[in-house]
C-alpha cells in the first residue's frame, strides 16, 4: 500500500493496483466470510459491464445466469445483427463442446469466427483482464473455463465485485485474527532461510514441523529450494530441483496502474471500458470516488503492459483526455513487472506436491483458473485438504 497525497492536499492510501472480483469466485466469497469479512460492505456488486464512455458496448442485466449474458448480448449497443448472431453462434458451439477446446489453441484463434467489434469490445479485453495475456498469446483452454464459470455455470457469476476497501482490510487483516483466535501463531517480519528434510518431517530454519506449505511467489519458492535441495537426498532433491525448474521457466505479464486525479472527475458508472491502442493503452478505468475513496481520483488499468512507468504514465493522461474529456493530473503510477504468469497455450505449471511432506500454493500452482485471488485460494485449500488439514 502506498500513502500518497492528492493535488488538493488530500492523504490517501493506494494499493499496488486495483482489484476486481467476480461473483464466478465463490471460494474466495466463502472464505472472506468465513473469516468474518462483511462481504456486502466491502463489495460494491454490479452487472457484467464492458461499457465505453460513449454509452456503447456490453452490459448484462439482473437475470439469472445465463439468462443475463444472453440479454447482455441481445441489448449490447453499437452491435449489429451479425455481430451478436456471430457471438451466440460460437457461445453455443464452445457449451456444447463443454468449454474445452485443445490445449495448443490461443485465444484469437478460439474466436477467428467472431467479427472484428466483438473481438475488440468483448473478447480482447475480456481475456487481459481475466489472464493478463494478450488473446494473440493467451490459453484458450483457460480462458474457456473462465468463460464457463463466470457467464453460463455459477449463478450470479459473471458479476463485477469491486473492492470499497484496500487489499489488507479486504482479506488480509481479518484472515490474520481469525487464525490467532483458533490457536495459529504469526510470525511476521521473518524470513525464512532455510527448508530442510528432518528425517519424516521438515525443518524450517530451527523449528520441526510434520509438513509444510511454501506460500510465497514462484520465484521464491524455487530459489529456496534450489538453495536447499544441496543438502538433501539425491531422491529429494531432484524432485525439488525439478519443481523450482517449472517455476523459474514461467514467463511473467506486468500490470501498470496508473492512479490519476481531478476535483470534477466523475465516470458515469463506477467502471468503464476504454478503447485501447498503442498510444492509448489502459483497459480500464475505475472511479475511486464510487467505491471509498475521494472524489476526483480515478485508477486506469494496463494489463499485460508493457514500457517504461513515466510513458506509459504520459500515454494514459492523454487518454484520459481524448475519451473522457478529462485533464488530470498524475498521483502515483505502479507497475507491477511480474504481476502475473503469462497464462499461454499448453504451460506446464508447478505441481501442488513438491514431495512427501512439501507442499505449495499459489496462483502460479497447476490449477484450471488463470493467476486470479480465486486460484490462489483454490491453491491453498487443496494444499490444505491434501494434508487434512480441513
Amino acid at each position: 500500500m502506498k500513502n500518497c497525497t492528492l493535488p488538493d492536499g488530500t492523504p490517501v492510501h493506494l494499493d499496488n493496483g486495483q482489484h476486481i472480483l467476480i461473483g464466478a469466485y465463490t471460494n474466495t466469497l466463502k472464505l472472506m466470510h468465513q473469516v468474518g469479512v462483511p462481504v456486502e460492505k466491502v463489495l460494491l456488486s454490479l452487472p457484467m459491464t464492458l461499457r465505453f464512455p460513449d454509452g456503447l458496448g456490453l452490459q448484462f442485466n439482473n437475470w439469472p445466469t445465463p439468462l443475463d449474458a444472453l440479454a447482455g448480448i441481445f441489448t449490447a449497443r453499437g452491435w449489429s445483427v451479425r455481430d451478436k448472431r456471430a457471438l451466440l453462434q460460437a457461445a453455443i458451439g464452445w457449451q456444447v463442446q463443454g468449454f474445452t477446446c485443445p490445449p495448443g489453441l490461443t485465444v484469437t484463434k478460439l474466436c477467428s469466427g467472431l467479427t472484428p467489434k466483438v473481438t475488440a469490445e468483448l473478447i480482447e479485453p475480456l481475456c487481459v483482464s481475466a489472464l493478463n495475456t494478450p488473446a494473440e498469446s493467451a490459453s484458450a483452454q483457460v480462458f474457456l473455463r473462465v468463460l464457463r464459470d463466470a457467464l453460463f455455470g455459477v449463478q450470479g457469476g459473471s458479476r463485477l465485485l469491486l473492492p470499497k476497501v484496500d487489499l489488507s482490510a479486504l482479506f488480509p487483516d481479518a484472515a490474520a485474527t481469525w487464525v490467532q483466535q483458533h490457536g495459529g501463531q504469526l510470525h511476521l517480519g521473518h524470513r525464512v532461510h532455510s527448508v530442510q528434510q528432518c528425517g519424516n518431517s521438515w525443518r524450517v530454519d530451527d523449528q520441526v514441523w510434520d509438513a509444510v506449505i511454501l506460500a510465497t511467489s514462484a520465484s521464491n519458492s524455487a530459489l529456496m529450494l534450489m538453495d536447499n535441495a544441496q543438502a538433501a537426498i539425491e531422491s529429494i532433491a531432484i524432485e525439488m530441483q525439478q519443481w523450482a525448474s517449472q517455476c523459474q521457466a514461467l514467463r511473467y505479464e506486468a500490470i501498470t496502474t496508473v492512479y490519476a486525479w481531478a476535483a470534477d472527475a466523475q465516470l458515469a458508472q463506477a467502471m468503464l471500458s476504454l478503447h485501447t491502442s498503442p498510444q492509448h493503452p489502459a483497459q480500464f478505468v475505475f472511479d475511486r470516488g464510487q467505491l471509498g475513496g475521494p472524489m476526483g481520483l480515478l485508477a486506469f488499468v494496463v494489463s499485460a503492459s508493457t514500457g517504461e512507468r513515466l510513458s506509459l504514465q504520459a500515454q494514459v493522461l492523454a487518454q484520459a483526455q481524448t475519451q473522457l474529456g478529462l485533464d488530470l493530473q498524475a498521483v502515483k503510477t505502479v507497475v507491477e513487472k511480474r504481476a502475473t504468469f503469462a497464462c499461454t497455450p499448453g504451460l506446464q505449471r508447478p505441481a501442488i506436491h513438491i514431495t512427501s511432506g512439501l507442499l505449495a500454493c499459489g496462483d502460479y500452482v497447476d490449477g484450471p483458473y488463470p493467476a486470479t485471488l480465486e486460484g490462489a485460494v483454490r491453491s491453498g485449500m487443496a494444499a490444505a485438504h491434501a494434508l487434512k488439514l480441513v
